[in-house]
């Protein structure tokens, strides 16, 4: 089973989307957009951008723990990874994205 899309809206009437992978993992959380519109130009963006190599930004937090933005071609942050305990981890979730993020199944829980 491939992934989806979830937007959604939060308490403060903004909204955000999650990439989930088949087996319902929240793999990639998007910035917090003030319209709905918005949000859906950024799933668009993940489509588009998720299967470029150079687009994933891999970082380490300060706790330690690996994580990685997902970039558009203006280095803006699409979104951003769960923490990871190990690299490969890490590089299983960025896996993960590219083989979900051009899925144009989109849940709108809005």
């Amino acid at each position: 089973m491939s992934g989806w899309f979830e937007l959604s809206k939060s308490s403060d009437n903004q909204f955000r989307f999650v990439l989930k992978a088949g087996n319902s993992e929240i793999i990639l959380t998007s910035e917090l957009y003030t319209t709905k519109s918005a949000a859906e130009n950024g799933i668009a963006s993940v489509q588009k951008n998720s299967p470029l190599d150079e687009r994933y930004e891999k970082k380490v937090a300060a706790n330690g723990k690996f994580f990685f933005n997902l970039k558009a071609a203006n280095h803006q942050v699409i979104g951003t990874s769960q923490m990871y305990a190990t690299e490969q981890s890490r590089e299983k979730g960025i896996a993960s994205v590219k083989n979900n993020g051009h899925t144009d199944a989109i849940k709108d829980k809005t």
